[in-house]
C-alpha cells in the first residue's frame, strides 16, 4: 500500500475514535451532572458549588425520597406495571404473531389488515377513555396494561421474523405429532431469542415510562406510577408526602433540586440495569431485522 494512503487511513481511524469519544462524553454529561447534583450536600447546592463530582457527597436526598410513601409506592407500582405488563405484552404479541405467520390460516389477512389500520388511524383519546371505562378499568392498574397489550409495530416485526424461520422445521415437527403450542414453545421461540429480547426491551421501557395513560386513566394518588410522581415532585418543587413529618423530627431538609434529581436517578437506574443483560440479544435482533428486512 502507498505510504500516504496508510497515513490517511491511520488519520481517519483516529479521527473517528476521537469523534466517538467526544460524542460519548456529550451524551453522558447530563446523566453524570444529574447524579452529581443528587449526591450534593446542602451547602454545595445553596452556595452554587455544583461540579461534576460533588465536593461533599451525601445520600440525604435519597433517604428523603425513599422515606416518602409516594415515591416508594410509585416505584413499586411502576415495577409491577413493567414486569406484568411486559409479560402480557410478550405473550399476546408472540401468540398473535405466530398465528399470523402461519400459512393458510383462515382470516389471517383480515386480522393483519386490521392491525395495519391501527398504525395509520390511531383511536382518539375520548374513544380510548370510553372503552377503558366500559371495561371497568378506570382507576386500576390494568388500565396501564391491557389497552396497550399489543403494539402493532412490534407485532409486525415479530411476525416477519417468524416467517423467516424455515418452514421445513415446522412441517417436520407436525409430522412428528407436535401441535401448534409445542411448535411455538420449543421451536419458534428458541430460534427468536434475539428479536424477542429486543421487543421485550421496547415493551419494558414503554411500560416503565408510562405517563400519559396514567394521567388519563388513574385518579387515585395511591395508584400513581413513578413517572407521575416524578412530575409532581418537579412541579411542586420537591414537596413530598412525608416532608412535614420528617421536618418535625429535626432532620435537615435537602434542597428541592437534589430531591428532584434523586427521583430522576431512581426512575432511570432500573432500565440501565436491565439493558446490559439484553444488550447481546438486542444488538443481534436489530442487526438480524435490518438484514432480513
Amino acid at each position: 500500500m502507498i505510504p500516504w494512503m496508510q497515513r490517511s487511513t491511520f488519520f481517519e481511524r483516529w479521527s473517528l475514535r476521537v469523534i466517538m469519544v467526544v460524542l460519548g462524553a456529550i451524551m453522558l454529561f447530563p446523566f453524570v451532572y444529574v447524579l452529581a447534583v443528587s449526591l450534593s450536600s446542602y451547602p454545595d447546592v445553596v452556595g452554587n458549588n455544583l461540579i461534576i463530582f460533588p465536593r461533599h457527597p451525601t445520600f440525604a436526598a435519597y433517604i428523603w425520597v425513599f422515606q416518602s410513601t409516594g415515591v416508594a409506592q410509585g416505584f413499586l407500582i411502576s415495577l409491577f406495571v413493567a414486569v406484568v405488563g411486559t409479560a402480557v405484552n410478550m405473550f399476546m404479541t408472540a401468540t398473535l404473531a405466530y398465528g399470523l405467520s402461519c400459512r393458510n390460516v383462515p382470516g389471517s389477512k383480515v386480522i393483519l389488515w386490521m392491525v395495519l389500520i391501527t398504525l395509520l388511524i390511531a383511536p382518539s383519546l375520548i374513544t380510548r377513555y370510553l372503552v377503558v371505562r366500559q371495561l371497568h378499568m378506570i382507576d386500576t392498574l390494568w388500565a396501564l396494561i391491557i389497552p396497550g397489550a399489543i403494539a402493532p409495530f412490534n407485532l409486525i416485526v415479530l411476525r416477519q421474523f417468524f416467517m423467516n424461520i424455515p418452514n421445513e422445521l415446522v412441517e417436520s415437527a407436525k409430522l412428528d405429532g407436535a401441535n401448534d403450542v409445542h411448535i411455538l414453545w420449543h421451536i419458534i421461540l428458541p430460534l427468536s431469542k434475539a428479536s424477542l429480547a429486543a421487543i421485550a426491551l421496547f415493551y419494558a421501557v414503554a411500560n416503565w415510562n408510562s405517563f400519559f395513560d396514567a394521567t388519563m386513566f388513574i385518579n387515585s394518588p395511591q395508584y400513581y406510577p413513578l413517572s407521575v410522581i416524578l412530575r409532581l415532585v418537579v412541579i411542586q418543587g420537591g414537596a413530598l408526602e412525608s416532608t412535614s413529618a420528617l421536618t418535625d423530627s429535626g432532620m435537615i431538609v435537602p434542597p428541592d433540586l437534589t430531591m428532584q434529581m434523586a427521583v430522576v436517578i431512581i426512575a432511570t437506574i432500573p432500565i440501565l440495569l436491565v439493558y446490559p443483560f439484553l444488550q447481546k440479544y438486542f444488538t443481534k435482533g436489530v442487526l438480524t431485522g435490518s438484514i432480513k428486512g
